[in-house]
């Protein structure tokens, strides 16, 4: 790398001759930038061997250093020294490594990876100037490929959405001439993005120029000309294939195209250019340049090209053939390394999603051995319960067989009581019919009495009455007789007062007889009401016990043990005297 670090071998070389004189030179390439120390005699081919050496470059016929001088650019040319040519006199003096001559299939001419690489940054910057024309859905194709170099094969674990938005992919006018947001464009490339899964870099890279040669503007230099010093201006169009005639407004579809086969000779005299076809009978096109500058530019691309167009159909040089094999088995060798990274990636991918099912599966057997241990726990927490259930519901038998017994023997003492009740129901059912029977009797009795007592009354009144009409009678005749003494004094008086002492004792005792009775009669009415008494309530107390023992052994309708208490007439009644 003669002069890529300058100055310690140039103080080095200064030892031993007498030191030249040198000048910086700053060279950006498509992906660097470096600065040499040249000396002043160098020529641009010193210059140029000297770059294409330090970035590794053998196919060197595709590129040249360009220039900027006033208002347009030049090439530097290699027979001439650097320092006597139009370059800019600030130093460091800036040229940018660049291809000035385009291949007609990429593919079968591009030999050298980093020959790939340059023209993919190269191609893929005028993309995005808009230097070349390319129609949208070219434009996500290719900047998919483009995501593919840089990036590798898409992940969804890695390349979340938003993860393209620092970079720039799409020219501004097909962003301009869709309202799509930068989401919706991010969304399209991506799909296309996935489907190109397993393609390495150089080969992404590849892809890209194949369908980028495909455009209308790719490789092709501008330059406006006329067809005579007075006629409207054109456009002339240089490239791998020829030159071709455009109008200002359209670069895409050329009016008149001389391809290199067909071309004879191409001359220019100050601004006149003049292409003669190779069938002579054919017109010679003219046309005019204004600057002297573009001119030769003009004609060095013309040459460049024309060379390079026969060199494509001349066998190989040994050079070339060597370079063409050494890709070939570099191709090769990178192919088996990417097949073997991809077995290794493959099977690191499975090992890893057997590891991540295995740690799942881990997670899951932990999660039902904890489950386990929960219902086991559970189980025995259960299970102790039940066990104290079972034992209260044990006690809880042995206390209801108790009560059964219980219940039993009173069931059985109940059912004698019952029969004895039964017995006794029978016994003061027939009691209650003998006193319905003595009731009826002493009703009877009451009522004989009673008209035994109406007589006796009526006889006492008519007693009285005779008594007082006796004692009247006796009053008239004492009145009448009382006076005649001497008729019979002592016998009348007398005759008198006897009567009278016989009905008095004669009232007297009917009256104590009728007492007597009287007082009997109501004796023995208040025996019986007693009797009466005594009985409604033993039927009371009777029936109260039949109530409870119903509740326990027979339905509150049943009407075996239930009875109504005979009916007892006249039970309240009082015989007036």
């Amino acid at each position: 790398n003669e002069g890529a670090v300058a100055y310690p071998r140039m103080s080095i070389l200064g030892l031993k001759k007498k030191q030249p004189k040198t000048f910086k030179v700053k060279v950006i390439t498509m992906d660097a930038e470096v600065e040499f120390s040249c000396e002043v005699k160098w020529k641009g081919k010193d210059l140029f061997d000297l770059v294409c050496r330090t970035i590794g470059l053998r196919e060197t016929w595709f590129f040249g250093l360009r220039y900027t001088v006033k208002d347009t650019y030049a090439w530097l040319k290699m027979e001439k020294r650097v320092l006597d040519q139009e370059v800019p006199k600030e130093f460091p003096i800036t040229f940018h490594f660049l291809a000035k001559f385009f291949p007609e299939k990429v593919e079968e001419e591009l030999v050298q990876e980093i020959t790939q690489h340059l023209f993919f940054l190269q191609v893929k910057k005028q993309i995005l100037d808009e230097e070349i024309f390319c129609s949208p859905e070219a434009a996500v194709l290719l900047a998919s490929y483009a995501i593919q170099a840089k990036y590798g094969d898409y992940d969804p674990n890695f390349h979340k959405p938003g993860f393209l938005a620092q970079d720039e992919l799409m020219p501004k006018r097909v962003l301009m001439q869709y309202q799509m947001t930068p989401d919706m464009w991010e969304e399209k490339i991506t799909a296309w993005y996935a489907e190109h899964r397993g393609i390495a870099r150089d080969e992404a890279e590849m892809d890209y120029l194949k369908i980028a040669q495909d455009l209308d503007m790719y490789g092709v230099s501008y330059f406006s000309i006329t067809q005579n010093k007075r006629d409207t201006e054109l456009l002339l169009g240089v490239d791998a294939q020829g030159l071709h005639i455009y109008n200002p407004n359209n670069k895409l579809n050329p009016n008149k195209s001389f391809p290199w086969s067909g071309i004879r000779n191409i001359s220019y005299s100050e601004k006149e250019f003049t292409i003669k076809p190779l069938d002579k009978k054919k017109e010679v096109f003219k046309f005019y340049s204004s600057q002297l500058r573009v001119n030769k530019l003009i004609l060095q691309l013309c040459i460049g090209n024309h060379d390079l167009f026969m060199r494509r159909r001349k066998v190989d040089s040994i050079e070339v053939q060597q370079m063409k094999a050494q890709a070939k088995e570099e191709k090769a060798r990178k192919k088996m390394e990417r097949q073997i990274l991809s077995r290794e990636k493959q099977m690191r991918e499975e090992a890893e999603r057997a590891k991540e099912d295995m740690e799942r599966r881990l997670f899951q057997l932990q999660d039902e051995a904890r489950l386990a241990n929960e219902a086991l726990l559970r189980s025995e927490e259960t299970a102790d319960l039940l066990a104290e259930k079972a034992q209260i519901a044990e006690e809880e038998a042995k206390l209801l067989a108790h009560k059964a017994a219980e219940a039993e023997q009173e069931r059985q003492r109940l059912e004698v009581t019952a029969l004895k009740t039964k017995e006794e129901k029978r016994l003061i059912e027939q009691k209650m019919r003998e006193a319905e029977q003595l009731t009826v009797k002493l009703v009877e009795q009451s009522e004989r009495r009673l008209k035994e007592a109406d007589h006796l009354k009526q006889d006492l009144n008519e007693a009285k009455d005779a008594e007082r009409r006796a004692k009247q009678k006796l009053l008239e005749i004492t009145k009448t007789t009382y006076p005649v003494e001497s008729a019979g004094p002592q016998y009348a008086p007398s005759l008198s007062p006897c009567r009278t002492d016989f009905k008095d004792s004669d009232m007297k005792r009917l009256s104590m007889e009728i007492e007597r009775e009287r007082l009997e009669y109501m004796e023995k009415s208040k025996n019986l009401q007693e009797q009466l008494k005594e009985l409604k309530s033993e039927i009371e107390s009777l029936k109260l016990e039949e109530q409870q023992q119903s509740s326990l052994f027979a339905p509150r309708n049943d009407p075996r043990l239930y009875f109504e208490p005979p009916y007892v007439p006249h039970s309240n009644v009082s015989i007036p005297v």
